[in-house]
């Protein structure tokens, strides 16, 4: 067996390029709205009034529980809370 080289462990564990670049923009908007809300000392309660969404969703963002959301909803929440969301494409090599 081949040892092989990942870039991002999403790329070793999705099964394909598509949802390992999903997961990857998922995760960094997760941890960007995690940060933020621990440099702000907001509370999950004063989080979620401020997102829209109830105090057990921003518990499941705070623990990491990227199955249980969206790009879209994580932009969304991301723009609420006053950060900027850019996009880069690059090509492949």
């Amino acid at each position: 067996m081949k040892n092989q080289s990942f870039v991002s462990v999403w790329d070793a564990i999705e099964d394909t390029p598509d949802a390992a670049e999903n997961m990857k923009l998922r995760s960094y908007l997760m941890r960007a709205l995690k940060n933020h809300i621990t440099r702000t000392d907001m509370s999950q309660a004063q989080a979620a009034k401020l997102f829209g969404v109830t105090q057990p969703r921003i518990s499941d963002l705070m623990r990491g529980k990227i199955n249980l959301f969206g790009i879209d909803s994580l932009v969304n929440m991301a723009a609420t809370a006053g950060l900027h969301v850019e996009i880069k494409v690059l090509e492949t090599a």
